[in-house]
């Protein structure tokens, strides 16, 4: 009996010191930025930070490229296999926390208190999703080319109108230094488009969607606002004032660099690259197109699948990541804006008198998230081909036209999507 007590003392050690007994439990975490090594390093390094700080959880990280994340997250969720914790674009989340694919985060949301308003995705009065970055755009300009071409630098309080902004792409293209006077990015027929062009309309007075109640675009998206956008757009190409839908993600990538662009309305994620290769960069606000400067807000962030076995788990893994060490090291990986000011504090760009500080005042002055419904998963495709269809020519009032019946079609189909 003596001896039988001893062997199973020795095989409950033995069992301790091979780890066994408190084995991790594996968490899923699929990303969006295959492909990008700085940004894999260092999420990368988050996992095995956090996998090395306790003994519960083991994350397991498998990365996909951007441009068919959105798409892989869909074809699990619909075959009932998604991973424990998603990535998931700020816009996008409310669809899918409709659909079901999310579950509410179990953090405390005093503990986010601080964080920028663009890197929270609530939908339905509740926390799904949370970013440890923002994003911005600003026009990008060389601060020798503004004096060389007698232009005002445009401020926060005082952008350059309408008039000033064409009349500063004339002057580049009656210049004959540039390939273009303006680059748009219009190689990137993705989320870029809603993102980065439809703050546009909205300064003419337009939007994708009628925010009221989130059930139609008549009025919005083809309201007098919206076909004088229209008009602009059209022009901006026809007048060869900026290269269309076939620039190659090539000329895109280097022309401002190289000097084919004047202008270039950019990311945040691009400055800290480009300023390695242009030393007078400046990053100028938005036009006022007549109804104020606007920029878009929200970028990507962590949620946590409705599906997970484990929400404590992985909710765990998402308020790691969410240390100001972390959301430093993005910043000053690629650029990104801190989630806060702490954060801000620890960059070599964003903190007082740094860099790309301005972009902090541009997010607070100018941004507007894109709409806040499960329909505009739908709503921003419809956009993003129509801004497409006018930049190569097509009717703008027919174009228009035909987006809001698309988009009111697809509410009526969706019942209203809850709202």
């Amino acid at each position: 009996m003596k001896l039988r007590k001893t062997s199973v003392a020795v095989l409950f050690v033995t069992t301790l010191l091979s780890g066994t007994a408190f084995a991790q439990t594996n968490l899923s975490l699929w990303y969006h930025g295959a492909g990008n090594e700085v940004e894999s390093k260092i999420i990368n390094q988050i996992v095995s930070d956090f996998n090395a700080s306790q003994s519960d959880w083991n994350v397991v990280l498998e990365s996909f490229p951007q441009t068919s994340y959105n798409d892989s997250v869909v074809a699990a969720a619909l075959a009932n296999n998604l991973p424990d914790i998603i990535d998931v674009d700020g816009p996008i989340m409310p669809n899918w926390a409709w659909s079901g694919y999310m579950q509410p985060l179990q953090i405390d949301e005093a503990k986010i208190g601080k964080f920028l308003p663009g890197t929270k995705g609530i939908w339905d009065g509740k926390l799904y999703s949370i970013g440890l970055w923002d994003a911005a755009i600003a026009l990008y300009a060389r601060k020798s080319d503004l004096e060389e071409l007698g232009l005002r630098t445009p401020t926060l309080d005082k952008p350059w109108t309408k008039d000033e902004f064409m009349g500063a792409l004339e002057k580049a293209k009656a210049s004959g230094k540039y390939k273009y006077a303006l680059d748009l990015g219009m190689n990137d027929q993705g989320e870029w488009y809603p993102y980065a062009y439809s703050p546009f309309l909205q300064s003419f007075g337009g939007d994708i969607i009628d925010r009221s109640g989130y059930k139609t675009a008549e009025g919005a998206l083809n309201g007098e606002a919206a076909l004088a956008f229209g008009e602009w757009w059209q022009s901006l190409f026809a007048n060869g004032y900026a290269p269309g839908t076939s620039e190659s993600p090539a000329d895109q990538q280097n022309g401002f660099i190289d000097g084919s662009f004047a202008f270039q309305w950019n990311g945040n994620w691009r400055a800290v690259a480009t300023m390695a290769e242009v030393d007078d960069v400046v990053f100028l606000p938005a036009p006022d197109f007549g109804n104020g400067p606007t920029i878009g807000a929200g970028s990507w962030q962590f949620g946590v699948a409705a599906t997970s076995k484990h929400p404590d788990g992985a909710s765990a893994f998402i308020e790691f990541a969410l240390q100001d060490k972390y959301l430093a090291a993005f910043s000053d990986g690629i650029g990104l804006i801190p989630s806060t000011a702490a954060a801000a504090q620890m960059t070599k760009n964003y903190k007082d008198g740094g860099s790309l500080a301005v972009f902090y005042g541009l997010s607070n002055a100018q941004a507007k998230i894109r709409p806040v419904t499960p329909g505009y998963v739908v709503q921003s495709k419809v956009f993003t081909k129509a801004m497409a269809d006018i930049a190569n020519g097509a009717d703008v009032a027919d174009t228009l036209d035909a987006a809001v019946d698309e988009i009111n079609a697809d509410i009526e189909k969706n019942s209203g999507y809850g709202h």
